[in-house]
C-alpha cells in the first residue's frame, strides 16, 4: 500500500517509515499538516497515519477537511493524548482508528492491516496492465506475456510508479522521492541504473522496450503506436 505518514518528530517518522517499508509498503512522509493535506488531495494513497499535533494544520483538521471533500481513505490518528474524550473526539472527526503514544510497532502494523481489510483501498486497483506487462499489487508479482519476472523491490516500485502514471512522464526527481524517499539529488545515476536493470528483465528474449526515455526529463510507459 501507499501510506502517508504525517509526523513532525523525525525519529518517530523514520521509525514508522522503516518498519512499514520492511513490510512492503511505500511510505510517503510529511512533516506538517498543510503538506499532508496537499498529498492527500494530490496523490493516490491507500491510508494515512496522522499525528494529532502537527504544525500549521493539526491531524483532526486534516481528517475533517478530507471527509468534507469526500475522501474516504482510512485514516489513523497518533497522539500523546490518551484520555477517553480525546479518543472520542478523534473518531467523531472522521478518523478510523486512534493510537496513543508511545506505541509498539507491532500494534501499529496490526491496526494498519485491520484498516486495509475493513475498508476498500482508495484506488481499488489490484492489477496494473500495459502491453502484456502485468503488475499484481497484492501478490507483488510481475509478468510479461504470461512469463513471471523476478524483480528486486526497487525495480518493482519503479515499474509500479510508471504503470500508475501510464501515458505521463515520471521524472527522475519523482522516482527519487517515491521509490527511495530522497528529497534531494544524491548526484548519482541510481535511477538510470535501476531503470536499465528493469528494462533488461522486461525485454528479455528480444521483446520490444515498453519503457520510453524522455531525454533530460525522465521515463514513461511506451505509448501505443
Amino acid at each position: 500500500m501507499r501510506i502517508l505518514v504525517a509526523e513532525d518528530d523525525t525519529d518517530t517518522a523514520e521509525f514508522i517509515q522503516r518498519g512499514l517499508g520492511e513490510l512492503g509498503h511505500n511510505v510517503i512522509l510529511a512533516a506538517d499538516g498543510l503538506d499532508a493535506m496537499h498529498l492527500i488531495t494530490a496523490e493516490q494513497l491507500d491510508l494515512a497515519i496522522l499525528d494529532r499535533m502537527l504544525p500549521r494544520l493539526d491531524g483532526l483538521s486534516i481528517v475533517r477537511r478530507a471527509r468534507a471533500a469526500g475522501i474516504e481513505m482510512p485514516m489513523l490518528i497518533l497522539t500523546a493524548l490518551g484520555r477517553i474524550e480525546d479518543r472520542v473526539g478523534g473518531l467523531e472527526a472522521g478518523a478510523d482508528d486512534y493510537l496513543v503514544k508511545p506505541f509498539a510497532f507491532s500494534e501499529l502494523a496490526a491496526r494498519v492491516n485491520a484498516l486495509a481489510r475493513r475498508k476498500p483501498l482508495l484506488s481499488e486497483t489490484t492489477k496494473l496492465e500495459h502491453r502484456g506487462v502485468v503488475v499484481d499489487l497484492l501478490k507483488r508479482q510481475v509478468s510479461r506475456d504470461g512469463a513471471a519476472l523476478a524483480l528486486q523491490p526497487r525495480e518493482f516500485r519503479i515499474l509500479e510508479e510508471l504503470m500508475r502514471e501510464e501515458g505521463k512522464v515520471v521524472t527522475r526527481t519523482m522516482l527519487l522521492e517515491r521509490v527511495w524517499n530522497y528529497h534531494f539529488d544524491p548526484q548519482t545515476n541510481i535511477v538510470d541504473t535501476h531503470i536499465s536493470r528493469l528494462r533488461s528483465k522486461l525485454n528479455e528474449g528480444g521483446k520490444p522496450d515498453v519503457i520510453e526515455t524522455i531525454r533530460g526529463v525522465g521515463y514513461r510507459m511506451a505509448t501505443d503506436a
